[in-house]
């Protein structure tokens, strides 16, 4: 305040133009002056700290000196030992690194001009969203109105509640489309479910429900839907190799005592969940076959389908969500499928048996590939024979029932083998197509894939009900804070995040279901041969080798890392029981040969999953978008 009342002329003020003196001023020259000042408690310069510098009168010290006496004697009593305070600290810091001052002023400005910048630009892009948001929301209320006024000259005008009264329409009424149909519908949604056919299904596959699985039911408020169909609780797998075993348990103790895996017959649990649904009256649950997705200037507006009674009818919604199972035949128009078909399922039914671990699935390493067992019913086990390729024994001509009875009986456990025969003879043999899809999501304004339709595994370790699961509580999540869904654009842009989030779930649950099945199954390659004992040996040992594995698998870990460590320590483990005691020279080349053959498994399902996407997802633009400003 004295300085405010009373302005001094500065101490360290450059003489006058006037002057014939003429400083140049170093951090070297303030350093020493501070130094000599703080000693001497002067307030006059010294000459010989103004190096390069030899000045030829006195004048400007003397200028200085009184400067400095000015600026001394307006400086009160009481203020005089705190800038002295100030003035110490300042010269020990200076004192340190004559150059700190300087970087510390320097950086100080640079980042306040980068801050600015960066502001400027952030002002700038937000207006442009904006705009464009705005100019969106236009055009989309400006088709609609037009669309709204045309007729079809063959058709009318189309009914008002396919024009307004739908939010989303879902395709299929399968697992994941009844369940997102139920899931929406109870955020408020109006929802148009259009399936094919909405009788009982009557499936091989799409059995068994992982614990992860179950808890994405919890979550969304379905797990009585396992309830009253004769599900059975599944704690856990056991494993079969040449005549040993091992038993899997999965890790479930912090969880509540309901919580295990759930294993059940797929029409009973799909029929309950469309009950479920359509018991909401915002849930419109009708039987049709849609034909084609209807797209206006790139946007789907809606689908074109024929009802149970022969008409073809157009329904429309903001959002379009296509959930049409493994045989999809909308998939093209949304995605870049790449199918493959390693292997086929051949099922049966084994009736009043008894399995050698009670509420456990059962996986035979058998010879060409696994077999699998587990209950579907208090009174039966499913039977699920892998055989590779695409080209199956036929079964009207009893080739397959003599290929079960002669190449696949002599492996089954004894205590399934006389229900395994007498299933065969009963000639309910039933086969599918097991498919692998790598989801190769194509953004399309106004319609989202989901379920088989847009991502496939191997279905050796049940895991694709809780990938559409956890699918759908990732959407459900996304959409929550929408109030409606009527720019395309810009909800097409927002759910570019749905694809990135679900990746750890996803991606983790599909490179497990490939690369078991390939380690599984039976090779001639001595370096395979070695991998599939290795594995089993692995998962035997128990503790974290057995329940680290078996938390990935059952969806309760779903930390691709996890994966990628398990999966390298079982070829390292393979290595180590190739070299122990003595190592040779052959068992050197095999257990390299092991190590190539490990990552020739697993690196192309996580290239096909996108490494970026399943191990960095923070790092994908697309994991930050917020949602569109309505």
């Amino acid at each position: 305040m004295l300085l405010q009342k009373a302005p001094c002329p500065h101490p360290y003020h450059p003489p006058p133009s006037s002057s014939p003196t003429t400083f140049r001023f170093k951090s070297s020259n303030i350093v020493t002056f501070l130094l000599h000042n703080h000693n001497n408690n002067q307030p006059h310069l010294s000459t010989t700290s103004f190096h390069n510098h030899k000045p030829t009168t006195t004048t400007a010290t003397e200028k200085l000196s009184k400067s400095s006496s000015t600026s001394k004697s307006c400086i009160s009593s009481s203020s005089s030992g705190s800038f002295s305070l100030i003035r110490t600290k300042m010269v020990a810091m200076v004192a340190v690194d004559p150059y700190v001052l300087w970087t510390f002023f320097a950086s100080l400005v640079g980042f306040v001009a980068l801050s600015v910048l960066r502001l400027r630009n952030y002002g700038n892009g937000m207006a442009k969203d904006r705009s464009k948001v705005q100019k969106n929301k236009n055009n989309t209320n400006k088709s609609l109105v037009s669309e709204q006024c045309v007729k079809s000259s063959d058709e009318g005008e189309f009914p008002p509640v396919y024009r307004s009264s739908t939010d989303v329409i879902i395709v299929g009424a399968g697992v994941a489309g009844a369940a997102l149909a139920h899931t929406l519908a109870k955020e408020g949604r109006r929802v148009h479910v259009i399936e094919r056919d909405l009788t009982e299904p009557d499936r091989i596959v799409g059995e068994l429900l992982q614990p992860g699985g179950y808890l994405k039911l919890i979550e969304l408020g379905l797990e009585d839907c396992v309830e009253e169909i004769d599900a059975q609780r599944v704690l856990g797998y056991a494993l079969f190799k040449d005549g040993k075993n091992t038993r899997l348990t999965y890790p479930l103790e912090q969880f509540h005592s309901d919580v295990a895996g759930r294993s059940f017959h797929n029409g009973r649990f799909i029929q309950r969940m469309r009950e479920k649904a359509s018991k909401l009256t915002n849930v419109q649950l009708e039987q049709g076959t849609v034909t084609s997705l209807l797209e206006e200037n790139g946007t789907i507006k809606g689908v074109q389908y024929k009802t149970k009674d022969g008409q073809e009818l157009k329904a429309y919604a903001p959002l379009t969500i296509v959930c049409d199972g493994c045989f999809s035949n909308l998939r093209r128009s949304l995605c870049k499928p790449q199918v493959e078909v390693p292997s086929c399922f051949v099922g049966l039914i084994l009736e009043n048996c008894e399995l050698p671990f009670a509420n456990h699935g059962h996986v035979i390493l058998g010879d060409p590939s696994p077999i699998l067992f587990y209950p579907i019913s208090s009174t039966e086990v499913r039977c699920l024979v892998d055989v590779p390729g695409q080209k199956l024994p036929p079964i009207a001509n009893g080739e397959m029932a003599n290929y079960l009875k002669t190449v696949v009986a002599p492996q089954v456990p004894p205590e399934l083998h006389d229900a395994f025969i007498s299933a065969v003879d009963k000639g309910n043999i039933r086969t599918m197509p097991n498919r692998s899809m790598p989801a190769n999501p194509q953004p399309t304004p106004g319609a989202l894939l989901m379920g088989d339709a847009f991502n496939m595994r191997h279905p050796l370790t049940g895991g694709g009900m809780t990938v559409a699961l956890s699918d759908i509580v990732v959407l459900r999540d996304l959409l929550k804070p929408l109030r409606n869904l009527h720019d395309p654009a810009s909800l097409c842009k927002y759910l570019e995040s749905f694809y990135t989030l679900r990746k750890p779930v996803a991606s983790t649950i599909n490179t497990l279901a490939g690369a078991l099945y390939k380690v599984f199954s039976a090779s001639p390659d001595e370096a395979r041969k070695e991998m599939r004992q290795a594995c089993f040996d692995y998962l035997s040992l128990g503790g974290t080798c057995s329940t680290g594995p078996v938390a990935l698998l059952s969806g309760l870990n779903p930390h691709p890392l996890s994966l990628v460590l398990h999966f390298f320590g079982v070829a390292v483990y393979g290595v180590g029981r190739l070299l122990l005691p003595f190592p040779s020279p052959k068992r050197i080349w095999i257990g390299a040969r092991l190590i190539l053959s490990a990552s020739g498994i697993i690196f192309p399902i996580i290239k096909a999953e996108g490494v970026r996407q399943m191990f960095f997802p923070a790092t994908i633009p697309a994991y930050h978008i917020a949602p569109p400003v309505e």
